[in-house]
C-alpha cells in the first residue's frame, strides 16, 4: 500500500463503478500510485486527480463493452485496458502496447491481479497481426480519430465496434476525418457523455461499427 499523501482519496462511486471488483480497482490504483511517476506512466501532478482523472474515467466505459474479444491499443499504464480487464472479468482483452517498459509493467499488473481475461501483445497495432479479429476497439489519449481510424478500423471483424475515449474536442475530430471515416467504412457513428451527474470530470466516447 502506497503512503503517499497526495494520492487523491477513493471516491465513493468508485465502489459502485467496480462492485464487487472494487478490491483488484483499489490495488491497481494503489500499485499505479506508487509506481507510475518513477516509470513514466503518469506524469508528476497526476496523483492528486488520479482516480477522478484516469481511473473512474475509464471504468465508466465498461459498461459499453460486451463479451467477445476487445483490443486496447496503446495502453501504457493500463488506461483504460487493465481497468476496464478488472470491471468485465467476462470480456477478453488483449492490451497492445508498443515500449518494452509499458509492456513489463502490464504484464506485472495482470500477474499480480490475477487477471485471466487479458494478454498483453508488444507490438503497434499496425504490426499485431489481430487485424480482422477483434470484436471492439477501445484506445485513450492516443491521437487524433484522422489518425486513429486507420490504424484500429482494420483490426475488427466486419460489423465491430471502435469505443475510443476522446476529449471535448470530439466533434471537430469527426468533422476532420470525414475521409478516413468513409474509406473504412466507418457508420453508425455517435459520441456518448458517459458518467454525467456521478463524476467531477464526464468521458467522452467516440462509438462506431466499422464494416
Amino acid at each position: 500500500m502506497t503512503d503517499r499523501l497526495d494520492l487523491e482519496p477513493e471516491p465513493a462511486v468508485a465502489a459502485t463503478l467496480f462492485g464487487d471488483r472494487i478490491a483488484l480497482g483499489r490495488a491497481f490504483t494503489e500499485s499505479l500510485a506508487e509506481h507510475g511517476e518513477e516509470l513514466g506512466l503518469i506524469g508528476p501532478l497526476e496523483l492528486p486527480r488520479l482516480w477522478t482523472r484516469h481511473i473512474l474515467n475509464s471504468v465508466v466505459v465498461a459498461p459499453l463493452l460486451r463479451p467477445g474479444l476487445v483490443g486496447d491499443i496503446g495502453s501504457g499504464a493500463g488506461l483504460p485496458g487493465l481497468v476496464l480487464a478488472i470491471a468485465r472479468p467476462d470480456v477478453s482483452f488483449t492490451l497492445i502496447e508498443p515500449m518494452e517498459r509499458r509492456v513489463a509493467w502490464l504484464e506485472r499488473q495482470v500477474d499480480e491481479l490475477g487477471l485471466e481475461n487479458v494478454d498483453v501483445v508488444r507490438a503497434r497495432a499496425e504490426d499485431s497481426k489481430l487485424r480482422g479479429r477483434l470484436d471492439q476497439v477501445t484506445a485513450r489519449a492516443v491521437s487524433a480519430l484522422r489518425t486513429l481510424i486507420p490504424i484500429t478500423a482494420p483490426l475488427l471483424r466486419p460489423g465491430g465496434e471502435l469505443v475510443l475515449m476522446k476529449g471535448a474536442g470530439v466533434d471537430g475530430e469527426i468533422g476532420a476525418a470525414e475521409k478516413v471515416l468513409r474509406k473504412f467504412h466507418v457508420h453508425d457513428q455517435e459520441v456518448l457523455v458517459l458518467g454525467e451527474g456521478e463524476l467531477d470530470e464526464v468521458t467522452r466516447v467516440f462509438r462506431a461499427t466499422v464494416g
